[in-house]
């Protein structure tokens, strides 16, 4: 008989600490409990459960700032090639930047209730690991504003492990697109929110 398939491992190298936010920040009891107060109500449903638009115009404006992360996993030759410039699209991890970047300021035109916010700073980290092997990708939005970029940073990371998908697919089209998740935010009533360590 047969042994059995093997269980693959999904563990990917973002799993470790960002490097967008390299100094360790505790999650204490209070972050999870605003956590636990939060998902009891949904702020974006009316009292009669209607889709609504939350009024923030009585919240104070703050420095707040969201990371999000992602994976993205090919195969060793594909990996080769993007890493030697030899993709058939040509600069395959300087336009998926770019296009994180442009996607973080397009995110109230794709998510229906995000509100329209100034941002101060998007930036977008991409990082080789050639045992994976693929990339992680950080997004890292800031603002100053009523309302937080939770949804800027992981719309711009998604947008931008989708671009790095399409720049490199004449190559490869099982390309793996993985673990896309907020890792970090800070500032607003709610208070700070890390990711608990996905090791522990």
């Amino acid at each position: 008989m047969s042994s059995a398939n093997p269980i693959p491992d999904f563990s990917t190298p973002c799993d470790s600490e960002s490097s967008l936010s390299s100094q360790s920040h505790d999650r204490d009891g209070g972050a999870i409990a605003n956590d636990l107060q939060e998902s009891q109500s949904l702020t974006h449903l009316d009292s009669a459960g209607q889709a609504q638009m939350v009024d923030v115009s009585s919240k104070v404006q703050t420095v707040r700032r969201a990371i999000a992360t992602a994976s993205v996993r090919m195969q060793q030759s594909t990996f080769d090639a993007i890493q030697s410039g030899n993709a058939p699209k040509g600069d395959v991890l300087g336009t998926a930047r770019l296009a994180g970047i442009m996607a973080a300021k397009q995110t109230p035109q794709l998510i229906p209730l995000c509100h329209a916010i100034p941002i101060q700073k998007v930036a977008v980290d991409i990082t080789p690991h050639p045992n994976f092997p693929g990339y992680c990708l950080e997004a890292e939005v800031k603002t100053k504003a009523e309302t937080g970029v939770e949804m800027e940073a992981l719309t711009a990371v998604s947008v931008a492990a989708l671009t790095l998908y399409d720049m490199a697919k004449g190559i490869e089209k099982s390309i793996q697109i993985e673990g896309i998740h907020l890792l970090r935010k800070t500032g607003g009533k709610s208070g700070d929110y890390q990711r608990p360590d996905a090791s522990s």
